[in-house]
């Protein structure tokens, strides 16, 4: 008697601790080119038993059982990414019938869409002596988006400006303002446009843009460095399919 009740406790223990909240990352990144591969990853717990993944605004989920080496995280792979997989992503899971709450949302960029590349430019030019100024000015066709640049290799946070409209230059543009510059500043820099209506739906890059810093800058208190952060945040199945390592996203 006194083991069924121990039992009894030790259930009733189970079911009031709160599972951990999981974890959720894409592999190779969160930035992908349409028609890439892509893999999402979530982990939970080694007591979770089914993985699930959402996705933003969608009814729609993915279903992976826990693994039996690694029951802690699961792998969502998808061969193919579409344009409409572009969107944020939650993952969840479940432990002895009770689901864990979701992650946090996970942005998933996809580029190279049916959008056109926007043009990239330096002024007042490409080449810049160390402690000066440069702008980067991003071009593009269509009207109320927002403009990326990026810089490769870029270990910081993406940079984007809504777009501006110039009027009669018929283009929209944002202006991203560099300096005073140091050597670090310089490298590959390319622009993406996304339209308001679907902000993880990047066009193709601009071709890029080389910025050369030249010298070094002279040491003063006062000439503090702006930083330019520049990194990026990238057909649907049934509800409830299990993940298959070919569908496509």
């Amino acid at each position: 008697m006194r083991g069924s009740a121990t039992t009894l406790t030790f259930t009733a223990l189970l079911c009031l601790e709160v599972l951990p909240k999981p974890s959720i990352w894409a592999d190779p990144g969160t930035m992908v080119a349409q028609g890439s591969p892509v893999t999402i990853w979530c982990q939970g717990s080694l007591l979770a038993d089914v993985y699930r993944l959402h996705k933003e605004r969608s009814s729609v989920y993915w279903e992976a059982k826990a693994p039996q080496g690694s029951r802690n995280k699961a792998r969502f792979h998808f061969e193919y990414t579409s344009s409409s997989g572009a969107g944020q992503y939650q993952c969840a899971y479940q432990s002895r019938n009770r689901s864990s709450e979701r992650s946090d949302p996970l942005p998933l960029v996809v580029t190279g869409g049916v959008y056109r590349a926007p043009s990239l430019s330096a002024q007042p030019s490409p080449v810049v002596a160390a402690g000066g100024r440069v702008s980067l000015t991003c071009s593009s066709q269509y009207a109320a988006g927002t403009l990326h640049l990026l810089k490769e290799g870029g270990t910081d946070p993406l940079r984007h400006k809504a777009s501006k409209n110039y009027g009669n230059q018929g283009q929209e543009q944002a202006v991203f303002p560099v300096g005073p510059v140091t050597t670090s500043h310089g490298g590959t820099y390319r622009c993406y446009d996304a339209p308001s209506t679907q902000p993880y739906l990047w066009s193709r890059p601009s071709e890029p843009l080389h910025l050369q810093v030249t010298g070094e800058a002279p040491l003063s208190a006062g000439n503090a460095q702006e930083t330019l952060p520049l990194r990026p945040p990238g057909g649907l199945s049934a509800p409830g399919r299990e993940c298959d390592p070919a569908v496509s996203l």
